[in-house]
């Protein structure tokens, strides 16, 4: 994409209304714009992240076996009265009248009416397990929207949920979610670390939060300092989903962490020196409740044997927009965000130092194609702008790399090659960069 072509709107200065880093970031970068409070516009560069997080969660969903539906966003109010939920969520549920007088919902989660579908649908144990997943619109009535996409009203969310015959098989559909959700934030280059947590409206009796330690985080976490030093993605990285999951769980889960509500001074066990206090951001919750909802809602199946037997069920959810915002506190310095390359925009930035220069010109379109017929995602600053322009927007945005050209390179037959994260910059054959990049791409997705 040529940036001279491309809508990407950028903001010189830091927007007055946005308190922490990631709100000002996408405003600045150009990713996201208000509509109303705690409702934002995803433009390009925005959309572009959201649907690589998007597709992160999605693959290892897929991979644990859960299976894809799309579930609407607005739900009837006579499912959520079936759970006894209605009265009970509060005032961020959006509660709506359609033409006809009925009650409807903007939902916010999707329990009752899964419980719904799958009520209708299955009827015998030997139809079970299943996991269900969908990656939809939610909208939850906050009454301090803030933060930007990190606590807003409308957002995008995996949520699926996982229905069993007897409580041992739950806790198995738990595992896999566990393991699941590790590997997909190790994914992205994010240390999440799966706390205990409160259940909340949700309800169950078993809960965790993944966190990821930002100085900007919501709340105050507690952990072991073995945690900072694990490698997660390569411990889940061989793990068979049909194989028993509760060792790998139990030795995930015995490293100490606790959310702030969670923790208790005088019974923790860690020594002072080796409990590190931070702040977290939470970026996926799970939860096995049991027969909380099918008990209610007639979600029965024949057993073995004949008997009615009520589902047991987990919920699982994982904020994709939010995961946006945290990704960004994660990874940034003075002069904007730096993308990890498996949720990059795009892989490569490539500016022309002089567009004016006819030379420089169709050696930077040559450049541009030759790295498209590759398969390299690249935006190209072919802007009639100064250097220090360039260079602030390309900061700024955060691709992974970025390619220089300009007249004294090119007759060296040269070209600058910056890492974003680093800063390091060396210099590359011109004739090389193609083949580099292309190579990274594979890599990187």
């Amino acid at each position: 994409m040529r940036l001279s072509q491309y809508f990407l709107p950028l903001l010189r200065e830091n927007p007055a209304e946005a308190q922490i880093v990631s709100h000002r970031l996408m405003l600045r970068a150009g990713m996201i714009r208000q509509s109303s409070a705690g409702i934002y516009s995803w433009l390009p560069l925005g959309l572009r992240v959201l649907k690589r997080v998007e597709q992160i969660v999605r693959e290892e969903q897929d991979r644990s076996g859960a299976q894809e539906i799309l579930m609407p966003t607005i739900q009837p109010a006579e499912l959520w009265r079936e759970s006894g939920r209605y009265e009970d969520y509060g005032k961020e549920m959006l509660r709506i009248t359609d033409r006809h007088d009925r009650e409807m919902l903007y939902g916010p989660t999707n329990e009752e009416l899964i419980t719904a579908i799958v009520r209708d649908a299955i009827k015998s144990y030997r139809d079970l397990p299943k996991n269900l997943y969908h990656i939809q619109w939610k909208f939850r009535d906050e009454v301090r929207p803030r933060f930007g996409v990190m606590r807003g009203r409308e957002f995008l969310m995996k949520d699926n949920y996982s229905f069993d015959l007897d409580p041992q098989g739950a806790k198995h559909s738990y595992n896999k979610m566990f393991v699941a959700y590790l590997r997909t934030f190790a994914r992205m280059g994010l240390k999440a670390i799966p706390m205990r947590a409160d259940t909340g409206p949700i309800g169950g009796d078993l809960s965790h939060e993944f966190q990821i330690l930002a100085e900007t985080g919501e709340s105050e976490v507690f952990c072991d300092r073995l945690w900072l030093a694990t490698d997660i993605l390569a411990e889940a990285e061989e793990l068979n989903y049909d194989s028993d999951l509760e060792p790998f769980f139990r030795h995930w889960t015995s490293l100490y962490a606790a959310t702030d509500e969670m923790h208790r001074p005088e019974t923790c066990p860690l020594p002072p020196d080796q409990l590190v206090s931070a702040r977290g951001i939470e970026v996926g919750h799970i939860f096995y409740f049991g027969t909380k909802y099918s008990v209610p809602m007639g979600a029965v199946v024949a057993g073995a044997g004949g008997e009615e037997v009520p589902l047991e069920m987990g919920s699982y959810g994982i904020g994709v927009s939010r995961l946006v915002g945290a990704l960004i506190e994660a990874n940034h310095d003075d002069a904007g965000i730096i993308w990890p390359e498996t949720v990059a925009p795009f892989r490569l930035g490539l500016i022309n130092l002089r567009p004016s220069d006819k030379a420089c010109r169709n050696a930077a379109d040559e450049l541009y194609a030759k790295l498209r017929g590759a398969g390299v995602e690249v935006l190209y600053d072919d802007r009639e702008e100064s250097p220090g322009a360039k260079f602030a927007a390309m900061d700024l945005i955060g691709l992974p790399d970025q390619l220089i050209l300009g007249p004294r390179g090119l007759a060296a037959g040269t070209i600058e090659w910056k890492r974003r994260r680093t800063g390091a910059r060396h210099e590359l054959p011109l004739e090389t960069a193609v083949a580099k990049f292309a190579a990274t791409q594979r890599e990187a997705r």
